[in-house]
């Protein structure tokens, strides 16, 4: 291993409410300590930041200036830890698109967002991500003005796309590099993390450096990470769980980031034992998938310490078997995009039915109210609408006045959810208003997949909904009335989906139906369709 790389102080200049500062701190903390783990590279927290460092003189060399926004679609990497931790350093915003999204999907956030600097992995899952945006041969993405570069991590250069040796070649002294980070205020936006609804276009959740160090250090103060952990993030990054509750609370803590680009579970098994890892955040999916690996009694898991999940309900034999067999600690949480990715967390000490039924106490000087359809509160026990005031709740959605007027009132962010308190305060989350459901991991919005099912000529309307899986927690149903004198196969359908939308998204079952019903307004009832069954 490189020996460490000593720089002059930035500690001292830098504000411990913004995520160049927090860099700083761990650097100087723990110069040594290993910072991250990605294959063959290792670097130390000193190491890393002078890479860092080194990225954020790129950036203000290619002129990037304070608030401009940079996008990154790639997987887990170092790169990614240093292009984002550079981005920010030089004032950017940070824009994650997710790896598995197709060209639509992530066009709209760039759009939004106008972002200035694209960073992408060539060929990662053997995907063309610039050619999935439509760049021609002259290398021009059509209805994308702002956006001035693509960069690629590891592909040759070619007409539109750079290499990161050429997008630095302008890279300015360290000095003016370490002003600019010096200059990053807790109140910057730094992160845009696009969330959809139940209506219209994703939006653009913004979160500002302070928001997110706060909320961060409250959560690693509840979960019980710390130094010397050794931390698997196969969360991935564009997902707040694996770039906040991940590369973030390391950060904060000083632990080290062992990278793992998708789940895989021999691989994983390998790495746990291999890297000693000691704390592996992530989705139900992801526990039951281990516990019943063939061949997991062969590796030496010993080292696992702490579990990290959430969802709106665990089975109590769930946690217990992880308590077991895997981790002795487990703590759930639960969280939006909203709430800058965390609103409650239970704590190592919880028993498992605590752990396994509610999703913990409020974080540190956040606050949860359950209230019912007048706004009232409503008492410990009783089913409301879950409200959520605090410094983690958004600083708005992007240039969208109206919807942040609609979602956050009075300073209470109207989460969309139902659930309950009990008199201890733990939060239990018993429905979703807003029909979200949640496919390994990730949120799915019904009415973007409705959108897209309603291109296909053959549909005349459609209702999707989260159905029961056994391991993927939910899966999407979508029921399909069909225009008149049209036919299409469920099959058809499905396809027609994958070509336009992530694959989690992508319904894995199709029914249909002579109707669908309806409010009186005129809007898909999906909890009926939920109720209704396959056929």
């Amino acid at each position: 291993m490189a020996s460490a790389v000593r720089l002059p102080s930035l500690w001292g200049v830098m504000s411990e409410l913004t995520i160049p500062g927090v860099l700083a701190r761990a650097a100087e903390g723990s110069p040594d300590a290993e910072a991250v783990v990605d294959g063959d590279a290792r670097v130390t927290y000193a190491e890393l930041r002078e890479r860092v460092r080194e990225a954020t003189g790129a950036f203000v060399g290619g002129g990037v200036r304070p608030g401009d926004s940079i996008a990154i679609w790639a997987p887990n990497s170092l790169s990614w830890i240093v292009t984002v931790l550079g981005a920010m350093g030089a004032g950017a915003t940070l824009v994650p698109l997710n790896t598995r999204f197709k060209g639509d999907e992530a066009r709209w956030p760039l759009s939004k967002a106008r972002v200035k600097v694209l960073f992408v992995e060539d060929g990662f899952l053997g995907i063309d991500y610039p050619g999935m945006l439509g760049m021609d041969e002259s290398g021009t993405i059509p209805g994308l003005p702002e956006l001035q570069a693509v960069v690629t991590f590891n592909g040759p250069a070619r007409p539109g796309v750079v290499t990161w040796d050429e997008f630095a070649g302008k890279s300015v002294p360290g000095e003016e590099a370490d002003a600019r980070a010096a200059a990053v205020g807790p109140g910057d936006v730094a992160d845009i993390l696009f969330t959809s609804g139940t209506t219209g276009r994703p939006k653009g959740v913004m979160c500002t450096h302070e928001q997110n160090v706060r909320t961060y250090e409250a959560w690693t103060a509840r979960t019980g990470l710390r130094a010397g952990d050794r931390y698997l993030i196969v969360n991935p990054m564009f997902h707040s769980f694996g770039y906040k509750a991940g590369v973030l609370t390391c950060l904060l803590k000083g632990a080290t980031m062992v990278l793992q680009r998708t789940f895989d579970v021999p691989e994983t098994l390998r790495m746990i034992e291999q890297e000693k890892i000691t704390v592996l955040p992530g989705p139900p999916t992801i526990y039951t998938s281990l516990l019943d690996a063939p061949g997991r009694d062969a590796h030496d898991l010993s080292s696992l310490r702490l579990a990290v999940t959430g969802a709106a309900d665990v089975p109590v034999a769930l946690v217990r078997r992880i308590r077991t067999e895997l981790f002795p600690q487990v703590v759930t949480a639960y969280g939006l995009t909203e709430s800058s990715g965390t609103v409650s967390a239970c704590s190592v000490d919880d028993d498992d039915e605590t752990i396994a039924t509610t999703c913990g106490r409020p974080i540190a000087d956040v606050e949860v109210a359950i209230v019912d359809e007048k706004g009232e509160r409503v008492p410990a026990g009783t089913d409301g609408e879950v409200l959520v005031r605090g410094y983690n709740v958004m600083s708005g959605y992007l240039d969208d006045p109206e919807a942040t007027a609609e979602t956050v009132r009075d300073g209470w962010l109207d989460t969309g959810d139902r659930g309950r308190l009990d008199e201890r305060g733990n939060l239990t989350i018993t429905g979703r208003s807003k029909e979200m459901f949640v496919v390994g991991g990730f949120n799915v919005y019904p009415a973007e997949v409705e959108d897209v099912l309603a291109r296909h000529e053959a549909v005349a309307e459609s209702g999707v909904v989260g159905i029961p899986d056994a391991r993927m927690g939910e899966v999407g149903r979508a029921y399909v009335r069909l225009r008149p004198e049209q036919r299409a196969t469920a099959e058809e359908l499905v396809a027609h989906c994958r070509e336009l939308l992530a694959n989690f998204k992508v319904p894995r079952e199709v029914v249909f139906v002579d109707d669908l019903p309806k409010t009186a307004s005129g809007k898909v009832r999906r909890v009926e369709l939920r109720e209704q069954g396959p056929a």
